[in-house]
């Protein structure tokens, strides 16, 4: 992409940095990703199945801290960004709200 190949000994990090690749950094596409299948389920009908009936129950598995739901992820997303749910109605104006800005 910017010329450079594995026999230069180049670190990754200095590539991305001092070179100007201009890649999106991977968490926010993530978040992008995971808002804009939010904005998906949350128009869709009434009677589809909603965030709430695919968590289902919390189990109990033993040890340790307990795996984080998909609503918690959502609700720090939307927290991160001051984003209010209830903006998803308007899908074009949710999407342009969401979208990440590739830095080309």
């Amino acid at each position: 992409m910017c010329g450079k190949t594995g026999q230069d000994k180049i670190l990754n990090y200095n590539i991305r940095e001092r070179e100007r690749v201009d890649v999106a950094p991977i968490v926010e596409k993530m978040v992008e990703t995971i808002l804009s299948w939010f904005g998906h389920v949350k128009r869709r009908h009434v009677d589809s199945v909603r965030v709430n009936q695919m968590e289902g129950s919390q189990i109990d598995r033993g040890r340790g801290r307990r795996r984080k739901t998909i609503r918690e992820t959502i609700e720090k997303d939307l927290e991160i960004n001051s984003l209010d749910s209830n903006i998803v109605f308007d899908g074009t104006l949710w999407l342009r709200l969401i979208h990440v800005a590739n830095p080309t």
